[in-house]
Formats: C-alpha cells, sequence, structure tokens
C-alpha cells in the first residue's frame, strides 16, 4: 500500500501509483544485490580472492547511493519509500546465496541477482515512460546501463 503525501487528482496519482510501484520493486531487489554482493565480498575466496573481492566491494560502494536516489525519487513522487531489511527481502524474493559458496558460483549467483534487477528497471522504465514521466525514465535508463555492464563484467569473470 502506498501513502500519499501530497493531494493529487485520480488521474495524477494513478500515473505516480504505477511508477512508485515500480519503483518500489527497483528498492528492494536492489537492496537484494547489494546485499548479496556484500556477503560475496566478505566470504570469497581462492585465486581469484583479490580481483573479486575488489570488484564486489566496488559494486556494493556504487549501488549505495543509487538505492538512496531511487527512494528519494518515490518521496518526490509524493509516497513513501520502502524499508526494513525483511520487507525489502519479501518484495525482492531473491534467494540468498549460502555463506559457503565457491567463487565462480558467486559470481554466477551475481549475475542471476543483477539480471533480476535488470528486469525491475526495465520495468519501472517502461512505466515512466509510459505515463509521461521522463525523470523517472532517464534515472532507470542510467541504472541500467551500470547493471547491465555489470553482468558483462561478471559474465567474462566466468568465461576465463
Amino acid at each position: 500500500m502506498i501513502i500519499y503525501m501530497a493531494k493529487k487528482t485520480k488521474k495524477t496519482a494513478k500515473k505516480s501509483n504505477s511508477v512508485v510501484e515500480a519503483l518500489r520493486q527497483v528498492v528492494a531487489d536492489s537492496y537484494a544485490v547489494l546485499g548479496q554482493t556484500h556477503i560475496c565480498h566478505w566470504n570469497v575466496r581462492g585465486q581469484s580472492f583479490f580481483s573479486l573481492h575488489n570488484a564486489f566491494e566496488e559494486q556494493y560502494t556504487e549501488l549505495f547511493p543509487a538505492v538512496d536516489e531511487i527512494a528519494e525519487r518515490i518521496r518526490a513522487l509524493g509516497a513513501l519509500a520502502p524499508g526494513g531489511l525483511g520487507n525489502l527481502a519479501k518484495m525482492a524474493g531473491i534467494k540468498e546465496i549460502p555463506e559457503d559458496t565457491t567463487a565462480d558460483k558467486m559470481v554466477a549467483h551475481l549475475v542471476q541477482v543483477n539480471r533480476k534487477l535488470v528486469g525491475s528497471l526495465l520495468s519501472a522504465r517502461d512505466e515512466a515512460a509510459a505515463t509521461g514521466d521522463a525523470e523517472t525514465e532517464d534515472l532507470m535508463i542510467s541504472r541500467i546501463q551500470v547493471h547491465e555492464k555489470t553482468i558483462w563484467m561478471l559474465d567474462s569473470f566466468l568465461a576465463a
């Protein structure tokens, strides 16, 4: 359920509601990816430790302020951003990676969760475009680019 802070017409509320719901999913999925990347950073082992440890840190460090920007966009649209780790995890529905996972399985898992996030970003982008919200559409496009690059880099590691 979305709680709006400003009074809106029915038409504006419906338009914003669909974009806000899509953005809320992006926040949840982004937090899940951030958490999964962080646990991989902490627990990676093996010959690729240094490169993966650093890559994972780069990824989760970039993602944290990005999630904040998306949550602030939700607020700018007059709604409340989702929160609470349990609530966000339930919304995302992403299976957590076991702590004792091999480096290759970590990378494969992060490819998978980043792909799910890209799917949510694409949905939010399309919803924003359909409702004429160019600002949200632009934000989603920039996030799609980041995560597509992350997927490419992780896939490239697995191909080696």
